[in-house]
């Protein structure tokens, strides 16, 4: 097996998480509207086939305890909750949480609790085995210490838990930020762009070959069962509306 290389967990970036925060702060508001819009469009559909699918597959039709790690301005919470299911989110900034909340009101109401709150995807507060799914979407990518993360995802997923990890090697299409194909991005100002992209190279996850890394690590701590879907992009993305994006996106599943 190669060389796995990642930032430890002493030797965080200095300010890595305040900038990664404080960038996240400025594009809650857009972002909550954005959210609200994929609920309402095929793209919400698109997404609950695959999520259900590998639920199915898992645990067949029964109902869940879910984490929603980076839950953003609350999509999963919201598009989980609203098929029966318990969702519990977080996110790092405040803002986030504060807009996912708002998004959960306007949605509900639900038969399982939905619940949103502020923390540290590397550091959690639940106990071990707390839930049997734990899915994520666009976060891996973001944060400096990813082993620490896939770590504690491991404990608090119940035995014969499930890990959804959708993300993409946005580091290295960074460039596409600016480009006329980014329509996910084209309201988002020059300045944040550029933050984003500086934020890129702050990260040592931004150098590695994704999903194979991910896989790598996933087996080495544990894991089992572990899929990497590199054609997931195609069948989310297959039309260039107002969430397209150029980089592609892949899913990682593995078990406990």
């Amino acid at each position: 097996m190669s060389e796995l290389k990642y930032i430890p967990f002493e030797e965080e970036s200095e300010g890595i998480k305040d900038r990664v925060t404080n960038y996240w702060t400025e594009r809650a508001e857009s972002f909550f509207e954005q959210r609200q819009h994929e609920l309402n469009s095929s793209k919400a559909g698109k997404w609950l086939f695959e999520i259900k699918k590998k639920m199915g597959e898992a645990f067949g039709d029964r109902t869940l305890k879910i984490l929603d790690v980076g839950c953003g301005a609350g999509y999963f919470p919201v598009l989980l909750g609203k098929e029966g299911q318990e969702v519990t989110g977080i996110d790092l900034t405040q803002k986030m949480i504060d807009e996912a909340r708002e998004l959960i009101r306007l949605n509900g109401p639900y038969e399982k609790s939905v619940e949103v709150k502020v923390m540290d995807a590397e550091e959690l507060s639940f106990e071990d085995e707390t839930f049997d799914m734990v899915i994520t979407r666009n976060l891996t990518w973001t944060l400096p210490h990813p082993v620490e993360a896939y770590k504690e995802w491991l404990r608090v997923l119940k035995k014969g838990g499930l890990l959804l990890n959708f993300d993409a090697e946005y580091a290295k299409g960074a460039h596409n930020l600016k480009t006329l194909e980014n329509l996910a991005h084209r309201n988002i100002s020059d300045k944040l762009k550029d933050e984003c992209h500086e934020i890129y190279h702050m990260l040592t996850i931004s150098a590695l070959d994704r999903p194979e890394w991910d896989r790598e690590i996933l087996e080495r701590l544990g894991y089992c069962n572990i899929q990497c879907d590199t054609g997931f992009a195609d069948r989310i993305f297959s039309e260039k509306d107002e969430f397209y994006i150029p980089d592609r996106m892949f899913m990682i599943s593995a078990r406990k």
